[in-house]
């Protein structure tokens, strides 16, 4: 497992005057931050290192940004190490390619310092959401208990059937990172061959039904309007 240290930080940006306004408005926010100007040098700095979060912009030369994000998930030391995606192009189809990949958020520039330390601080929260061995997972008023395969809600048993329970364990594992239906396909419906994508809404809708005090006005899972849904990482 890859030992990440929350507090240092990679910036992956070959544009020196990008690179070094993110790398000096985070270390004002009090963090480690180190840099690198192309895919070749970010993987030899992350396999020396520790760090606990990459900021990845996707236009790189050499090993473009979104080669290194699928090569980092598709490594099990880096799998879970944060990436926030850095992007020029605001349009979805590059959004929905970081985050099939594997980033944890992303952000387009022109963006604010601000915007991108509070985007660091939201994914490296979730840190400790990550999938563990611990028998409950508690968000709100849920309580999952991944053993039994039930969830309770405020005292009260919830009639989930077995896929609703997976894909709500699945999003709460994973609170703040947005999903699209293809991903949630993968994931939940791994073993299904013959699933339309229509069925991620679907049990959506009945899981909302189920949990939420308002279907309507959803407090837990929610829609990321062009991209997919996620559940609350403020919850």
């Amino acid at each position: 497992m890859y030992n990440m240290n929350p507090k240092k930080i990679l910036v992956v940006e070959d544009e020196a005057d990008i690179s070094e306004l993110i790398v000096y408005n985070l270390k004002k926010e009090g963090y480690e931050v180190s840099s690198a100007a192309d895919g070749e040098e970010a993987l030899e700095k992350i396999r020396k290192g520790d760090y606990g979060l990459v900021v990845l912009d996707l236009m790189l030369p050499g090993i473009q940004g979104v080669e290194l994000c699928r090569m980092l998930r598709g490594n099990a030391k880096t799998e879970h190490l944060p990436i926030i995606m850095v992007t020029a192009k605001s349009e979805e189809v590059d959004r929905v390619l970081g985050l099939e990949m594997g980033a944890d958020d992303y952000i387009t520039k022109p963006f604010s310092p601000r915007e991108l330390a509070a985007r660091v601080k939201a994914v490296l929260r979730r840190l400790g959401d990550k999938p563990s061995g611990e028998k409950t997972l508690t968000v709100g008023d849920l309580v999952i208990n991944r053993e039994t395969y039930t969830v309770m809600k405020r005292g009260d048993k919830l009639d989930l059937s077995a896929t609703e329970f997976k894909l709500l364990l699945y999003l709460a594992e994973r609170r703040g990172r947005v999903f699209t239906r293809d991903l949630l396909l993968d994931a939940v419906w791994s073993d299904e061959v013959f699933v339309e994508p229509r069925t991620v809404d679907v049990h959506i809708s009945r899981l909302r039904n189920r949990i939420e005090d308002e279907p309507s006005n959803p407090l837990y899972i929610k829609t990321k309007r062009g991209v997919g849904y996620f559940m609350d990482a403020d919850i």
